[in-house]
């Protein structure tokens, strides 16, 4: 850890005298995040993560896809993402095979198990969204998810 005398010689400048943590965005977000993730796992079927919901997702709404490509689309790196395929391929929710477009790749899938578990999971996934959201105003509601795609 640097020292506060390390800190002013890297920054150029004096540290602002009123930093409050509590009013930072990055400690409000992980606040949040931490609510979030709380009520996603207290909620969620199948114990799924929130990462491999969103893996899983994903292969929903855009059907088969290379893992690279799918990593890119929820993302992960490459070695994150290879291994949640492969857990998620263990649990049998999901399959690899030749890419139709692409012989050289393979394409990642929903199998049949793991096209019904999502169906369930996104009617699950809308009301954890409804809980995490519910301290809002359904106007404070679509200006947060506006704001936050704006940023991200």
């Amino acid at each position: 850890m640097l020292k506060p005398s390390k800190l002013k010689v890297l920054s150029g400048a004096e540290p602002p005298s009123d930093y409050i943590v509590d009013s930072q965005v990055g400690f409000l977000m992980r606040v949040a995040m931490q609510r979030h993730t709380s009520i996603f796992m207290a909620n969620m079927i199948e114990d799924l993560t929130q990462t491999q919901f969103a893996v899983m997702a994903k292969l929903h709404e855009v059907g088969p896809t290379s893992q690279n490509h799918l990593g890119r689309l929820v993302y992960l790196d490459a070695a994150t993402i290879k291994g949640v395929v492969d857990r998620l391929g263990l649990r049998g929710f999901i399959t690899t095979g030749a890419d139709p477009t692409d012989r050289r790749r393979r394409a990642v899938s929903l199998t049949d198990k793991g096209t019904k578990v999502m169906d369930a999971a996104i009617r699950v996934a809308s009301e954890i969204s409804t809980k995490t959201l519910r301290p809002l105003t359904a106007e404070e509601q679509r200006t947060l998810t506006r704001l936050l795609k704006k940023i991200t």
